[in-house]
């Protein structure tokens, strides 16, 4: 007769305050959210929340298949994909730059097309894709934070908690961000702010080139 392991919500609870931890820390997530939020409005930041959240399930699945374990262990790939995304940040940043005072448009107020819903979405999967902190993290926590033990089936659940997580954290910012008195500043002040977030996604894609 098969034995029933029992689920560990202990382990799941572990897991969840490490991954609170980790997501609520500022990084490139964070930076592409806030950028969306003010630039293209509520609509646009919660696309670009789903997909950060859908990446998530993309380190999940290489953790869970071993190929994580393969990045770590092979340089070249981990610097590839860290170059990656420092250069896919750096270019984000420097569109950011190229704002300009005139022409802010009320984002707030007019829908935002599919299309752009879209590549909002593949904005925030991109980012969270290419970002080497969340592999070397997801590879952590598959490997050191749940058991050898663990089923499969509830690994996978674990990977789908966090990704969920992840999303509705980021969606929880980006209405937070958008608030009516917020957009009214932005609409004001709108191209200072998108050149200082341009500054800063920059910074932190030399960063990750520097920390290699």
């Amino acid at each position: 007769m098969t034995e029933v392991i029992a689920f560990n919500w202990l382990e799941l609870f572990s897991i969840a305050v490490i991954h609170f931890f980790a997501v609520a820390s500022p990084g490139p997530d964070f930076a592409v959210v806030l950028k969306q939020s003010m630039q293209q409005g509520r609509a646009a930041a919660i696309s670009t929340s789903i997909g950060i959240g859908t990446g998530i399930l993309l380190h999940v699945t290489y953790s869970l298949i071993g190929i994580g374990l393969i990045i770590k262990t092979t340089p070249w790939l981990l610097n590839i994909l860290l170059y990656l995304a420092a250069a896919y940040l750096a270019w984000i940043g420097i569109s950011a730059l190229k704002s300009q005072p005139h022409g802010q448009a009320k984002l707030s107020a007019v829908p935002v097309p599919q299309k752009s819903l879209i590549k909002s979405f593949m904005i925030g999967f991109i980012t969270n894709g290419l970002n080497p902190k969340a592999t070397l993290f997801f590879l952590s926590v598959f490997t050191v934070a749940i058991s050898s033990e663990t089923l499969l089936s509830h690994k996978i659940i674990y990977g789908l908690y966090m990704a969920v997580a992840t999303a509705a954290w980021f969606i929880f910012l980006s209405v937070v961000i958008t608030h009516r008195k917020v957009r009214a500043f932005y609409e004001l002040n709108g191209y200072i702010f998108d050149r200082i977030m341009g500054v800063v996604l920059i910074i932190m894609a030399l960063f990750l080139v520097v920390t290699s």
